[in-house]
């Protein structure tokens, strides 16, 4: 039987009506938005959130990016703005493209992910990235470096699905020990539970493949990949 495509989504990155564009137009560098300005991507993603629930689109995408006064991309949370365009609204889905683990203290990210799914009963979908803006990597401590990234990265979704998926847990690792040893209530600590867990479980988490090395790794942990505009290059790989 032929394959139909039934889901349709839209990608809002968080840009406000910038001005001036094109090739003679402001340079980056030079654009410095008012914060009320830079806010009004909060109302754009409402609008768009309410026009595509009224014709039954499957999901608005949107990205978490920092510190861009410049306008281009001013959405630092996408799971409260999704947990608040999901109040106001029926039917429509919220992704996540995506949350930048390292960005992350990665058991705060599986909490508001958790409280997230449970509030919008199931209609924010998960999705974690790598991050590649050195100003907002670096800032966050989050390593520009490529391999140490990587690193950085797959141990946090490691602990992230451990949280999701385990009643308890501990983890051991180069970058984290959780719990911390410490005593706690006359005992000494050994595991502790994600409170609350999502509800919808197992979460479905994508991922956007920048490698074929990304690919073996989406396959190992049920990933759902996301291609861009690599689709021929990630084939030859």
């Amino acid at each position: 039987k032929p394959r139909m495509i039934r889901h349709f989504s839209v990608l809002y990155v968080g840009n406000i009506d910038l001005e001036e564009v094109g090739i003679d137009g402001t340079p980056a560098d030079e654009r410095l938005y008012s914060n009320d300005r830079l806010s009004e991507c909060f109302d754009t993603a409402l609008q768009v959130a309410t026009l595509m629930d009224d014709l039954d689109f499957h999901a608005l995408w949107m990205a978490e990016h920092h510190f861009q006064v410049e306008g281009y991309e001013c959405i630092p949370n996408i799971i409260l703005l999704s947990t608040y365009l999901a109040a106001r609204t029926k039917r429509l889905k919220f992704g996540c493209a995506f949350n930048i683990v390292p960005m992350w203290h990665p058991l705060r990210l599986a909490e508001d992910y958790a409280m997230a799914d449970i509030l919008t009963n199931g209609r924010v979908i998960f999705g974690v990235g790598r991050g590649y803006h050195s100003r907002e990597v670096e800032t966050f401590d989050a390593l520009i470096d490529n391999d140490a990234n990587r690193e950085l990265f797959e141990e946090q979704i490691e602990i992230i699905f451990k949280a999701f998926n385990t009643g308890s847990f501990s983890h051991s690792g180069k970058s984290y020990t959780i719990p911390a040893k410490v005593p706690y209530r006359g005992y000494d600590l050994e595991e502790v539970t994600l409170v609350p867990r999502p509800a919808s479980l197992p979460v479905e988490t994508w991922q956007p493949i920048v490698s074929g090395r990304t690919i073996d790794f989406l396959a190992r942990h049920g990933i759902k990949g996301v291609v861009a505009l690599t689709g021929e290059k990630l084939v030859e790989e």
